[in-house]
């Protein structure tokens, strides 16, 4: 049933999208180490926020494909994904509320438990690190990008960050 979501129309087309977003992030990271860009996906493709020239944008963009069709799964893994801080966020959430449950109504008790509490959040900080990476791989991205294909590269200048729109099609 879970396989039929994710591989549903629309979220496949989000999840390639994805990918392809992360790809191309993480192939502008290693070329240049001082870019700060952000990036969003929906259907119709992906969205990079920040300081980037278009043409070396749509180099990273045709790269990222390339890669992706040629098996580098890998690419469509982003250490700075949403997914990860999300992820994260729920197990060291979900650890604190298991610290405080019991601690009573009272300032007192739930100071008394401050240090179990901080405990168990590092724990789960820990432990929850391989946690994202592996919903990326397995159900937010789909390294698996078939024939989508880049249809366009848009930028937009706001007042302080330019928007890159790429636009992609699935050629099925």
């Amino acid at each position: 049933m879970l396989d039929r979501i994710l591989n549903w129309g629309p979220i496949s087309r989000i999840r390639r999208n994805h990918a392809m977003e992360h790809a191309t992030l993480n192939l502008l990271a290693q070329g240049e180490k001082r870019l700060m860009l952000a990036g969003y996906s929906d259907m119709h493709g992906f969205w990079v926020m920040g300081e980037i020239s278009t043409d070396l944008l749509q180099k990273a963009v045709d790269e990222a494909r390339l890669r992706l069709q040629n098996g580098e799964s890998g690419l469509a893994v982003h250490a700075h994904c949403g997914t990860n801080y999300a992820a994260s966020g729920v197990v060291a959430g979900s650890a604190a509320y298991l610290g405080m449950a019991g601690g009573g109504r009272l300032i007192r008790s739930k100071w008394d438990r401050w240090s179990l509490v901080v405990g168990l959040v590092t724990i789960a900080l820990i432990f929850s690190q391989p946690l994202g990476p592996y919903l990326q791989a397995n159900f937010t991205t789909q390294s698996l990008i078939g024939r989508l294909k880049v249809t366009a590269i848009t930028r937009y200048q706001n007042r302080r960050v330019p928007v890159h729109r790429i636009l992609t099609i699935d050629e099925r």
